[in-house]
């Protein structure tokens, strides 16, 4: 997967853009509702370089999932500098198929979503995407 294509993917969510809070080499998209009431402050869910030799992007991750992928992919490891409980890093290397990929971004997207607010949730139209 490129560059590009991990972009495009991780602003197809509701809510979705990029940040650049760490300085203009790392790309973090958040994810924030528009609906007042609860924490108005933008959630990451998936923090990449996206301009580096080995393209990675680190994913929040359910604990018991994160310790399973890790155990079958040499492609993902603990996140570097996060915790390592809650977050991969996944590299993007062509070993692991972009379907995969991005339902691990989408994975990332709906554990940040599920901390937000009911109303944050449903103006993001989360119920629909989860199936609900």
């Amino acid at each position: 997967m490129d560059a590009a294509t991990l972009r495009r993917i991780c602003l197809e969510f509701p809510g979705a853009f990029e940040d650049f809070p760490f300085g203009p080499e790392a790309s973090v998209f958040k994810v924030r509702s528009t609906v007042s009431g609860g924490a108005q402050a933008a959630k990451m869910f998936a923090l990449s370089v996206l301009d580096a030799e080995k393209l990675s992007v680190n994913l929040k991750c359910e604990p018991a999932l994160a310790v399973q992928l890790r155990a079958a992919h040499p492609e993902i490891t603990g996140a570097w500098h996060m915790n390592k409980t809650h977050w991969n890093t996944v590299g993007l290397d062509g070993a692991l198929p972009d379907d995969m990929i991005r339902d691990l971004v989408e994975d990332s997207y709906d554990l940040v979503v599920a901390g937000m607010s009911r109303k944050q949730q449903e103006q993001l139209g989360w119920a629909r995407l989860a199936g609900k």
